[in-house]
């Protein structure tokens, strides 16, 4: 009886648990690294907030782009859309602090 049939399961199993781990660590880092940027943005959103009620004039510039960042929270999406939300709300709090 020959033993090649044996062989090419096994290669074919070890090559699917390979894959699979694989997936799976990718799926995990790109949820790791979404999560984090959506965690920047929101501190960065919360630190504008708080440069804006400490602010003593009303910088127009820096409402819009804290109106834009808290809208980009509230839509969610990927981490491109955080990364422009966390810029936003960062120019936002240099205004408000230069102001």
């Amino acid at each position: 009886m020959s033993t090649w049939p044996v062989w090419v399961i096994s290669g074919t199993a070890l090559i699917a648990a390979g894959l699979g781990t694989m997936l799976i660590t990718q799926r995990r880092q790109r949820g790791l690294v979404t999560g984090t940027a959506w965690s920047s943005a929101r501190a960065a959103v919360a630190r504008a907030q708080i440069s804006r009620d400490a602010a003593r004039t009303d910088v127009e510039e820096a409402e819009h782009l804290l109106a834009k960042a808290e809208r980009l929270l509230a839509d969610g999406g990927g981490t491109g859309a955080a990364e422009t939300a966390e810029r936003a709300a960062r120019r936002a709090d240099q205004l408000w602090r230069d102001a």
